[in-house]
């Protein structure tokens, strides 16, 4: 099945601005793993459930080719248009079950915050008809429970303000999320190559605005799904949320930044 939760255009465009892109740490152990295991040159990557490009964008000065693949053509055309974007990196509609290249032709498939999402026996399939021999999978995503705020003296309560947030949200998450925030024990367990491995634990500090936080709880499908069968209680949760922390903080700009600890984790494998 091909979830479809992602496609309106309002969506495509809060995803672009408040998605957090994977940090260097994660792009970096996905192309050492990648020069370990098939070596130079680099010359195609697919970014699957590529959204409007994050991890695309990253990639992109490292290949001679990236191809953003996604089902949503509204999230394609905002990656389509973002300034700066290399002549590499281009985009195509489309699914990780129905992969638009020949056999054997891809060095690395790449999925960020979407695995979850892709129907797991054919995308594995379709996995290992176009990678090259040597070629990878990397797979990442981030724990939602274990992420830390810290501004001054309250960052415990703002992480506790940012998790009740979460929390009221959870009714509304579908089944590939709950397998996403269990860092996709059974999508590693099905990836039919034994040269394998998964790094359950990169810790990240940066820093968010208060505005661009609360944005990011936007772009979680949970929040979508909460905003289309509740849409005056959705709004209200967000205010709220976003009102607190400034209270709490004791400031009145949501351009204030917080410090943001992230947990990822990603999955590697290489095809033999």
């Amino acid at each position: 099945m091909t979830y479809r939760l992602f496609e309106g255009k309002d969506h495509a465009f809060i995803y672009h601005r408040y998605r957090i892109p994977p940090p260097e740490e994660v792009k970096n152990l996905i192309l050492q793993y990648l020069d370990k295991k098939k070596g130079q040159p680099h010359v195609l990557a697919v970014d699957l459930g590529c959204g409007t490009g994050q991890l695309s964008r990253v990639l992109a000065p490292h290949f001679h080719q990236v191809v953003g693949i996604d089902v949503s053509e509204s999230q394609l055309e905002q990656a389509r248009v973002v300034p700066g974007t290399p002549t590499s990196h281009t985009t195509s509609k489309g699914s990780a079950e129905e992969l638009p290249f020949q056999d054997h032709s891809v060095d690395l498939l790449t999925a960020s915050s979407a695995a979850h999402w892709f129907d797991q026996a054919r995308f594995l399939g379709e996995a290992n008809r176009v990678l090259k021999v040597g070629g990878c999978i990397a797979l990442v995503d981030y724990v939602l429970a274990n992420s830390r705020l810290q501004y001054q003296d309250c960052g415990d309560r703002l992480t506790h303000i940012f998790q009740e947030a979460k929390q009221t949200l959870l009714p509304h998450t579908s089944s590939p999320v709950v397998l996403s925030q269990s860092k996709l024990e059974d999508l590693f367990a099905a990836i039919p190559f034994s040269d394998k491995e998964r790094i359950d634990t990169i810790r990240v500090n940066t820093s968010i605005t208060v505005r661009d936080l609360t944005g990011l709880i936007e772009t979680w499908s949970m929040f979508q799904t909460f905003m289309k069968k509740h849409p005056r209680e959705a709004v209200h949760m967000l205010i709220s949320t976003q009102n607190r922390l400034l209270e709490e903080m004791g400031v009145v700009s949501l351009d204030t930044k917080i410090g943001h600890e992230m947990e990822y984790f990603c999955i590697l494998a290489s095809k033999p």
